[in-house]
């Protein structure tokens, strides 16, 4: 069976991400995505609510489940028994990071090679980050993420415009 992980921090999901899950079913047996959960960074979702949304969104495809992780990549790979990690890429400066990354990785673990799927010419400009920014502005997101994503992030914004204007 060809196991696939396709590792990342989801804040939000995107199109282009489940772009990714979804042509990456169709290339693997069995793909895990992997919520990163990095203490390091400040997350707008928290880790069980990120794996909630991703189930949520990925619920129609079969061979798809959604887990969450801390560490290394790799070592998520190897836990799950997945020879692969799919990474996907809008541009170049994309490339010049995953490269150096899958380089790592097959120095750490060389059983685990890394497949990179190019983002459709339709989300290539999209990220996590920009879906932020404009939910932020009250921007229109409906055209980034799937309906429920877009409530779940007014939601998220609302209360803390909420607790804001509380704590001032």
């Amino acid at each position: 069976m060809k196991i696939a992980v396709y590792p990342g921090t989801f804040d939000p999901v995107t199109y282009g991400h489940l772009d990714v899950v979804m042509r990456a079913s169709k290339l693997f047996d069995r793909v895990i995505v992997g919520v990163l959960h990095n203490s390091s960074k400040s997350p707008l979702f928290s880790v069980e609510e990120r794996v909630n949304i991703l189930k949520k969104a990925v619920t129609e495809i079969p061979n798809v489940e959604v887990r969450s992780f801390e560490g290394l990549a790799v070592e998520f790979a190897k836990e799950c028994q997945a020879h692969t990690i799919v990474r996907g890429l809008r541009a170049i400066t994309d490339f010049e990071y995953e490269l150096q990354m899958a380089q790592t990785n097959r120095i750490l673990e060389p059983e685990v090679d890394t497949t990179f799927l190019i983002t459709s010419l339709e989300y290539a400009y999209l990220s996590s980050t920009t879906v932020k920014e404009v939910a932020a502005f009250g921007g229109d997101i409906h055209n980034f993420v799937p309906d429920f994503v877009a409530e779940e992030i007014r939601s998220k914004y609302a209360a803390r415009k909420s607790t804001d204007s509380q704590a001032g």
